[in-house]
């Protein structure tokens, strides 16, 4: 029942990507969004793969039987070697669902679906599955420790591989799509040290911070579009009044935008093209605010006490782990530092940023929610004796469960790294703003450093090369070789049809139909033609012949009645 589910929210993952599936994502006609799908659909179905052979395996090997309690039971007087195969071919799975190291590439491109898909099925619940897998299946994991480690290791890995390539996106959502990614690596990085509490703890607040996120920076979208669109009207009317009053200055800012309403393709999800936004979208402006503390991990707010947890456990488990962590913490701090100072502080870079709208309040409303929730949400498993409800939880599941106190050494590190990675985002982005949207970013000056993080490392150029291009190539290949030349030209052309016609002129029709149907026919035609014939010589036209066979008839029947 559990892949059944796991394939059922693949499923729904895949329509709801290709929504627009005749548009790209600033809604232009192309395949784009399809195309964003397949690659979430073949991804899945990479890591899925994965978990198929771990359940045959544990069906084969443990007790035959997918019963959780029959499985952890038989686990027990197993193979270890079998057990290994297990964990890490589940871990394939994860990998492909949590979107983890190297199948994470999927997730920012389903971007491409409406932003509630993102905040709900993209950032709270069908990419945490993997996390919960892996807690379900803890009993397996604590016989290997090897598979716990490799675990850990990739979520760790991928925690800070992810926060690099944030860092030098553009787009408002793929910044919170690689945030996603990363936090994940959090996630998966803490189960697999054996931390399930602070694992599933961070999984619980990061739906509500993360959730925030994306629903906050669709009202962004939103009042964009809408100024944009106010702006492209008054280009087009200039005796309309503008929406607010602006200095001259401010005005002569505002119009530099060589994206704007000007016959180019604006693009609302470029933080580029924003600025100021706080002044237009208050409401958006504040649980934005908000969503960033709690995901930056500082206190109170509920990513903080979730991350802290993960960062303790790591600190006792694997200090390699626990540095990974924490430098993906500190780059979590600043990419979301810069994003608040591009998006909403400095000069509006665009007529539409300037004109921007706040959301009404139905789609504000539940932002405050989620807002109130980012806060408090730590309460669900706070480190002070009689707080650990989440730990009670879990005990049903994993058995007994650590509940580790709060350390201060661990907490102060984190909080002080992310204040500075805060302090540094301001003085880059918010103490000298960006002033147009063709301005150079500042991190420009890192070099091929920024230029690995804005290219994505090059990872999905990678792929292409290696999988996909070669994929194509053979599929090509087999297809002109097999499919065209041998299958459709010499099988089909050559031996079937060679074939069919051969015994259709030399049996078919010489043997069966000229000698034996024909001749059949034929045959009747010549009796008929000689009975008519015989009749013919009756059929004379002489009135004498007729009256003798008139004559001939009566004595017949006279001859018959009277033998009769």
């Amino acid at each position: 029942m559990l892949f059944v589910g796991w394939e059922g929210v693949g499923l729904c993952s895949f329509l709801l990507i290709g929504f627009w599936y005749e548009m790209d994502t600033l809604m232009r006609p192309s395949w784009a969004n399809s195309d964003a799908a397949k690659k979430a659909f073949i991804a899945n179905r990479v890591g899925d793969f994965g978990f198929l052979i771990a359940a045959f395996l544990i069906f084969w090997h443990l007790g035959n039987s997918f019963q959780f309690d029959r499985v952890f039971e038989a686990a027990q007087t197993a193979s270890p070697e079998i057990i290994l195969a297990i964990t890490l071919f589940l871990l394939v799975g994860v990998a492909g669902k949590s979107a983890q190291i190297p199948l994470y590439v999927w997730l920012p491109d389903a971007m491409a679906g409406p932003t509630p898909v993102s905040a709900l099925i993209h950032a709270a619940t069908m990419v945490t599955a993997g996390v919960y897998l892996v807690t379900r299946s803890a009993p397996l994991y604590a016989l290997v420790p090897e598979a716990q480690h490799v675990v850990a290791m990739t979520g760790a890995i991928t925690a800070l591989f992810a926060a690099t390539i944030a860092v030098g996106q553009y787009d408002i959502k793929k910044v919170l799509a690689y945030s996603t990614i990363s936090q994940l690596g959090f996630m998966v990085a803490a189960v697999g040290m054996g931390a399930y509490v602070a694992g599933m703890f961070h999984l619980l607040t990061h739906a509500f911070f993360k959730a925030l996120l994306f629903l906050a920076a669709g009202s962004v979208l939103l009042g964009l579009e809408r100024g944009h669109h106010h702006a492209a009207h008054a280009h087009a009317h200039h005796d309309e009044k503008p929406k607010r009053k602006l200095t001259k200055k401010k005005e002569k800012e505002t119009h530099r935008g060589a994206h704007d309403a000007h016959g180019e393709v604006f693009d609302p999800g470029d933080m580029r093209n924003m600025g100021g936004v706080r002044v237009t979208m208050p409401v958006t402006f504040w649980v934005y605010m908000i969503g960033t503390l709690a995901l930056a991990g500082i206190p109170p707010f509920a990513g903080f006490w979730s991350k802290d947890e993960i960062l303790l456990d790591a600190s006792h488990h694997n200090q390699t782990i626990y540095w990974i962590l924490t430098a993906a913490a500190f780059l979590t701090a600043f990419y979301m530092g810069r994003q608040i100072w591009m998006v909403f502080f400095g000069p509006p870079r665009t007529d539409a940023a300037a004109q921007a709208e706040e959301s009404p309040r139905v789609m504000t409303s539940p932002l405050v929610i989620l807002a109130v929730l980012s806060v408090a949400g730590g309460a669900l498993n706070l480190p002070f004796q009689g707080f650990h409800n989440l730990g009670h939880w879990l005990e049903y599941t994993i058995g007994h469960v650590e509940a580790l106190g709060l350390d201060l050494t661990v907490a102060g590190i984190s909080t002080v790294l992310a204040l500075i990675a805060l302090f540094i985002s301001w003085l880059i982005y918010g103490r000298v703003p960006l002033r147009k949207p063709e301005q150079a970013d500042p991190l420009k000056a890192l070099g091929p450093v920024f230029k690995g993080m804005e290219s994505k490392w090059m990872v999905d150029e990678i792929y292409q090369a290696l999988f996909i291009t070669p994929y194509v190539k053979i599929s090509e290949f087999l297809a002109d070789v097999i499919d065209w030349r041998f299958w459709h030209d010499f099988v089909h052309d050559t031996v079937i049809a060679g074939t069919y016609n051969w015994i259709s002129d030399n049996f078919l029709n010489r043997t069966a139909d000229q000698k034996g149907i024909h001749a059949f026919f034929n045959s009747w035609g010549s009796v008929t033609q000689g009975i008519s014939a015989a009749m013919r010589r009756v059929q004379n036209g002489f009135v004498r012949s007729y009256a003798l066979s008139v004559l001939l008839g009566v004595v017949l029947i006279l001859g018959y009645l009277l033998l009769k």
